[in-house]
């Protein structure tokens, strides 16, 4: 019996709806949910554990995967299935996970799993923001403690006109792609990219977005009604007691304080609260393992950390300043360097306090182009950025594995923001791989990375249109007060209520992450944020501008030079010649690399040199190949082959003509070997091309008739 389905039709802009089915496939889920958009469908589950994590974090894992069946496809590769996740999936599962995190209680530990699938990929609309849709409603639907609903929708402009989930074709077409994630009353994750917007316009495509979030919510709180409210997931919540926190406060509370309040570094900060944790430890337990009350020492080192949290937030509050001594919009002492790793294409140190980023160039050719093979897409990267944080960068003893969701999300991010400002490859035909390396962290690493990534831009003498620049912003809400912090340390970040990463130009933002640890931002504190990162965006700048003002007139000389010469399409296989013979031949000579492709119905023919003569000596040989022989004009050829009736002489590389017996002299020619040899050089005149390519040669031009010799 086919069972009964609960479909929501939600029309979030006019004439363009968003469809939510329950009831019909996954039923042992806790919940599930089929989101729609077009032809892309999502199927979109959550599942809770029964049994406490012993965690002392949220356990939540979100997955998102792309099936490649869903879009009529075959991964490819020799194991024809799906492996690990790719960059996009990873990333797709952060945006979720992200939004979600915030509307969970302190105290849930329970695993939760929220898993999506693409199960149909349509050729117009992208499946991320339809599955934080369908995370959201199936959430909804498990009955977890979840102050949701909340949906994320994504907002383009093009020619002025925001759009609300754009097609794929109008996302390339747009100035902006954001990812917008919110609450009927307030937004809980931004991320994505922009081509040097204001703040301003920032703001109208939140408030855009934030419209069509509410109406999706409104139709999340419908289908739960058609479908029936579950049952709550029966939990307690597992917090410091309040009792513990409070017998903290008053016996370590003003230790708490005077230590906040003294001279700061990471180091110092963080030893010194671990200090008074194990002391507290030690003055409440003893030898015992437990109080009578049954508190442990881990109960307690969380109390004293409750407390500090208190006392932190309250002296930004109250006193207007921070744990470092800044006031709320001081950016922590910057110090920078180019130029730092003598054999990179380039390279560049950025600091600002305590975080340290070391960025590097690699320029490469067409051949070192990153693909992207997936359901939606099948592109090359041509710019790509990798962000690496090893353990050592924190003080810690770790192994080193391959690179977190983590890692992968801050690559993007600065890719993001540092992508408007790349040439274009017609301009600078070259493949820009950045290394951003963190040195040290204190928070705003992947700031940092864009500071470095660009200084380092600029000094391997990548023609960048301007230097971008980034900084972290942070917030602590008490009340009805409300504090914007600049240049966040870890610790802010840590015990603070929003870390909002902006990145640009003194033109605009080129892009932005925004996350929350409440539930969620009002639009004037989203204003405030804007305007005051702006100021830091400037004032680094200005720094940044002092130690290298424009991008180096010339390239390193470790760097490859590329040379792209158009062609004839036709001419491509006389280029590569059968199974490559002649480019080969032709890289080996020359001492290059030589990549001929079409685009667009161009050929192009892309040579890497380590140095101009080796390029220009290419640029000949490859022109040569491509020039078509003209009739009636003087060449000078080389001697093949020897017949009876004449001899073949090549007069362009791959293109040989026939020099009939006839034609060597005006004299009768008994024996063609009489007056030619293999090898030899010739100078002749091209009499006639037929139209099968065939070309007839002639010599006499430049014989004496009295001497029968060939004139010089």
């Amino acid at each position: 019996m086919k069972p009964e389905a609960h479909i929501e039709d939600i029309e979030f802009v006019p004439d363009r709806s968003l469809s939510l089915e329950t009831g019909r496939i996954a039923k042992q889920a806790d919940g599930s949910v089929v989101a729609r958009l077009g032809d892309t469908m999502v199927l979109s589950t959550a599942t809770l554990s029964d049994s406490v994590n012993e965690s002392n974090f949220f356990p939540l894992t979100v997955d998102y995967r792309e099936k490649f069946a869903a879009g009529g496809k075959v991964p490819g590769g020799f194991i024809k299935r799906e492996g690990r996740p790719t960059d996009k999936e990873t990333l797709t599962s952060r945006l979720i996970d992200r939004a979600i995190r915030p509307l969970f209680p302190d105290g849930f530990y329970h695993d939760v799993h929220v898993v999506n699938f693409v199960i149909s990929a349509g050729q117009d609309f992208d499946a991320d923001v339809i599955a934080g849709v369908g995370s959201s409603a199936a959430l909804m639907l498990s009955g977890a403690p979840f102050a949701g609903p909340f949906a994320e929708v994504r907002v383009g402009r093009v020619d002025g006109d925001y759009i609300v989930n754009p097609t794929m074709q109008q996302t390339e077409e747009s100035d902006i792609d954001l990812v917008v994630a919110g609450k009927e009353d307030a937004l809980v994750m931004v991320e994505g990219e922009a081509e040097e917007i204001s703040e301003e316009s920032m703001i109208e495509a939140l408030d855009v977005a934030h419209r069509s979030i509410r109406r999706l919510c409104e139709g999340q709180h419908r289908l739960v009604e058609q479908a029936g409210e579950p049952d709550p997931f029966e939990w307690e919540a597992d917090r410091v007691p309040e009792q513990l926190v409070q017998r903290m406060r008053e016996e370590y509370g003003p230790k708490v304080a005077d230590h906040i309040h003294g001279p700061y570094s990471k180091e110092t900060f963080h030893g010194g609260i671990g200090d008074l944790k194990d002391q507290a430890v030690d003055d409440v337990l003893g030898d015992a393992s437990e109080t009578p009350e049954g508190y442990t020492a881990s109960d307690i080192r969380d109390a004293i950390g409750e407390v500090e949290k208190d006392e932190m937030r309250n002296m930004i509050v109250e006193e207007g300043k921070r744990i470092d001594g800044r006031d709320q919009t001081d950016v922590r002492d910057l110090w920078m360097e180019v130029g730092y790793l003598p054999r990179v294409h380039g390279s560049a140190i950025f600091t600002r306090g305590e975080t340290q980023v070391l960025g590097s160039i690699t320029l490469g050719t067409s051949d070192d182009v990153q693909p992207v093979d997936e359901v939606f897409a099948d592109t090359d990267k041509s710019f790509y950025l990798h962000y690496r944080f090893p353990p050592f960068s924190v003080g810690e003893a770790s192994y080193l594995r391959g690179p977190k969701r983590r890692e992968i999300g801050h690559s993007m991010l600065a890719e993001r923001a540092l992508r408007p400002v790349i040439p274009e490859q017609d301009e600078f035909p070259y493949t820009i791989r950045i290394n951003a390396d963190v040195m040290e962290s204190n928070g705003s690493s992947s700031m940092a990375s864009v500071c470095a990534g660009s200084l380092a831009l600029m000094d391997a003498g990548v023609p960048i249109e301007k230097p971008v620049a980034g900084i972290a912003m942070g917030l602590v809400q008490e009340d009805d007060e409300t504090t914007v912090l600049t240049d966040i340390l870890g610790q802010e970040d840590h015990l603070g209520d929003m870390d909002f990463k902006l990145t640009g130009t003194r033109d605009g933002i080129t892009a932005c992450q925004m996350d929350m640890k409440i539930e969620g931002l009002s639009r004037d504190v989203m204003l405030k944020a804007l305007k005051q990162s702006r100021d830091a965006r400037h004032h680094i700048l200005d720094r940044m501008e002092e130690t290298i003002a424009e991008p180096r007139a010339e390239l390193s000389s470790h760097a490859p030079r590329l040379t792209k010469l158009t062609i004839d399409p036709d001419r491509i296989g006389a280029v590569i010649g059968p199974g490559g013979k002649v480019v080969k031949s032709v890289q080996e000579e020359t001492n290059t690399e030589i990549t001929v492709e079409e685009e667009e119905g161009v050929g192009i023919v892309t040579i890497a040199a380590t140095n101009q003569r080796d390029a220009e000596a290419a640029i000949e040989r490859i022109k040569q190949i491509v020039a078509v022989p003209e009739e009636g004009e003087d060449y000078v050829g080389t001697v093949k082959g020897i017949r009876d009736f004449g001899a073949f002489v090549e007069i362009m590389p791959e293109k040989t003509g026939l020099l009939h017996v006839s034609e060597i002299d005006y004299d009768y020619v008994e024996n063609v070997e009489d007056y030619l040899e293999v090898g030899d050089k010739v100078k002749v005149h091209l009499l006639e091309v037929h139209d099968d390519g065939k070309m007839r040669l002639t010599r006499k031009p430049f014989v004496s008739e009295e001497n029968g010799e060939q004139n010089e």
